[in-house]
């Protein structure tokens, strides 16, 4: 028969101000939660560039840049497609990133927005000069677009795992 000792008092004040963890997502799931985190983006930004607010998208951009001749090549009708996937697939490369992060840090409500916000300045002060894309002044309105979708993405990212609770591999 095993006996369990009682916690000190101080003990279990400690206890309940540790944040809840989750445990560690499988990378797959957190990838596919990066994607989807980019498809709610990308719906996000369709409102916003239909409105004017957004001129061009980062995703865009980044295929210009990187990969003119494949966007040649493709038919005009089929370029927005192709810009989606690789928003998709740089979304869910965030999704697992985010993924391999502590249960603590995950666990907290606000992790998964200032994980957006902080994924779009690193975008924009690491990635994109690395990459010679070219740096455009945003509108203040422009900038609060993207913040939002960001944040939006963050939210998804973070979200409570689904269907339920995330078992370890």
């Amino acid at each position: 028969m095993t006996q369990t000792l009682p916690t000190h008092p101080a003990h279990q004040d400690e206890q309940r101000k540790r944040p809840p963890t989750r445990p560690r997502r499988s990378l797959p799931k957190a990838a596919t939660r990066g994607a989807i985190g980019s498809m709610a983006m990308s719906g996000l930004r369709q409102f916003t560039t239909a409105l004017g607010v957004v001129r061009k998208v980062p995703p865009e951009a980044l295929l210009e840049r990187t990969a003119p001749e494949v966007l040649r090549e493709l038919p005009v009708e089929r370029r927005p497609a192709a810009v989606e996937l690789v928003h998709w697939g740089v979304g869910a490369v965030g999704g697992a990133v985010f993924g391999l992060l502590p249960g603590a840090v995950r666990g907290r409500a606000w992790a998964g927005p200032v994980y957006g916000v902080a994924f779009w300045a690193f975008f924009q002060t690491v990635v994109a000069p690395a990459l010679g894309l070219p740096h455009r002044h945003h509108t203040v309105s422009e900038r609060l677009a993207l913040l939002a979708d960001h944040i939006l993405y963050g939210v998804v990212v973070g979200a409570s795992p689904w269907p339920h609770q995330d078992q370890p591999d």
